[in-house]
């Protein structure tokens, strides 16, 4: 399971023209899964990002968690960050897991974010062409994968 996070001021969903989600300050996820993720990938992983100290404290100095700053999250599959570029041009996405397993991880991932953050977590739209618009704050970006634990 792969994310890659971006501390943001403003972030939104647009689908075929319609705002489907929006967070003011926190961290936009971008979420791709793959076959071999379990619920195990998930504990990890959405501890990881909960307990990330990412948001500057009174000195400046990033030290605090979304949940410290009181942030938002706003959650997007992408399956594109499982690519393989290894030969030719054309990505190859082999290692993205299929809607029936993806799915079910995506909203068991959703779900145990917003019982550690203590509130409702925004997404998008599995699966649907998205809009995703942001104002990366910093610009922090961080990039986790649950294989490179140590």
């Amino acid at each position: 399971m792969r994310t890659v996070l971006q501390r943001v001021s403003h972030a939104s969903v647009t689908i075929n023209g319609a705002p489907v989600a929006s967070i003011g300050t926190g961290l936009l996820l971008l979420l791709g899964i793959e076959e071999s993720d379990t619920s195990d990938d998930i504990e990890w992983l959405t501890g990881k990002i909960i307990r990330l100290r990412v948001f500057p404290d009174n000195q400046g100095v990033m030290n605090r968690s979304v949940s410290e700053v009181g942030g938002e999250l706003l959650v997007v599959s992408q399956f594109t960050l499982h690519a393989s570029t290894k030969k030719g041009n054309r990505p190859s996405y082999i290692r993205a897991a299929k809607p029936e397993t993806a799915i079910p991880l995506y909203n068991q991932f959703v779900r145990d974010l917003e019982v550690m953050l203590g509130k409702p977590v925004q997404t998008g739209d599995f699966g649907a062409m998205m809009e995703v618009s942001l104002v990366n704050d910093g610009p922090v970006t961080i990039i986790i994968d649950s294989r490179n634990r140590e």
